[in-house]
């Protein structure tokens, strides 16, 4: 029987992305109709259904590799943190769920946010159909339960490892910190080596040391990304196609700063930096260019969101302007998802007892 990669949660197609570039494909389950239009169009096999209604009988045997990112919107600190005030509801949970006692319904009527009760389907999902390895990413916030989890899953066998990583450290251009979960029957888990580093690092005699973070000028500089400096006109301007290096830009443009929220402590970065996490809120001017004086000239690009969390930049998003943006926002950039896998789709180097 063949078995498959499950993407719980799957979104626009982030840990799918970077299952391609690995050679490898999953099925994703996902109920959002705009990110199931994204990923069938991306060529990412999808069933469209709720998570937490899904049976898990009929996967039985038939998973390799579970992979899950469940929404955090309730623990996000761009959010109202509404899962903070659920989170020992979310502690039960996971005991009942490793005690056989299935308690969700009772337990999501009690939560100031139901969506809050999500982050424990991955661990329903795995205690049910074992799958050989497993992959979760959600915000730092969730780190705590995430360890909870971890030490479920080694009580069944599994060696884990949890922590927050930096995608910055593995070629985004961006400094997005997520806590992960890795897990597997196979191998001792180990969290992925950093590729990049704030500052590059010399060569030594044991090889090539941490090339820089990549910024946003860099990444801006790849084929069929323009930067437009029109404002907000819809026509004139200049466009500076972006084939050439990132001196293209011209002056006035490698002046500019990406902000990430409307507040007066909004976090601001220069193109020559990594962008800040994108956080896509209510409304779309929460992320814009500024000049060199701080006026704003226009909101970020969904080509430019794109490309700066690790998209192609034709990737086809779909549904309406708002969606594609919240979907970039929540996706796991590929670069960062393939790095991860790595450690846990690489050829097994010891059969487990009792986990590590």
């Amino acid at each position: 029987m063949h078995r498959h990669i499950i993407d719980l949660f799957a979104g626009p197609g982030g840990w799918s992305q970077g299952l391609r570039r690995l050679g490898h494909t999953d099925i994703g389950i996902e109920l959002d109709p705009a990110a199931c239009a994204t990923r069938t169009a991306a060529g990412h096999r999808t069933i469209r259904t709720d998570v937490a209604q899904y049976p898990t009988a009929p996967l039985v045997g038939r998973i390799s590799g579970l992979i899950g990112s469940p929404p955090c919107q309730t623990f996000s600190t761009a959010g109202l943190q509404t899962g903070t005030d659920d989170i020992a509801l979310c502690h039960q949970a996971l005991d009942d769920i490793a005690a056989g006692h299935d308690t969700r319904a009772a337990l999501r009527a009690a939560c100031t946010d139901p969506r809050s009760l999500l982050v424990v389907e991955p661990l329903r999902y795995a205690l049910d159909t074992r799958p050989d390895w497993i992959a979760l990413e959600e915000v730092p916030a969730v780190e705590p339960l995430f360890a909870h989890t971890a030490r479920i899953l080694r009580t069944a066998g599994y060696s884990t490892w949890v922590g927050i990583l930096n995608a910055a450290d593995h070629g985004v251009p961006q400094t997005r910190r997520r806590a992960f979960l890795l897990a597997s029957t196979t191998r001792n888990v180990t969290p992925p080596e950093p590729t990049h580093a704030k500052t590059p690092e010399p060569e030594t005699l044991f090889g090539p040391g941490r090339a820089a973070w990549v910024t946003m000028a860099d990444t801006l500089a790849l084929p069929t990304a323009d930067v437009v400096t029109r404002g907000e006109h819809h026509t004139g301007g200049n466009h500076f196609a972006t084939t050439g290096p990132s001196w293209t830009l011209t002056g006035r443009a490698r002046s500019w700063t990406l902000r990430v929220g409307n507040r007066p402590s909004a976090t601001r970065r220069p193109l020559d930096a990594p962008a800040p996490t994108l956080l896509f809120g209510h409304s779309l001017n929460d992320v814009a260019w500024l000049d060199d004086n701080g006026t704003h000239i226009r909101r970020l690009s969904v080509q430019e969101a794109s490309v700066l969390q690790d998209f192609p930049a034709d990737y086809p998003w779909q549904g309406s302007r708002t969606k594609q943006f919240e979907q970039i926002g929540n996706a796991v950039p590929p670069a960062l998802a393939s790095a991860v896998l790595t450690r846990v789709l690489e050829p097994a180097i010891a059969v487990l007892g009792v986990a590590a």
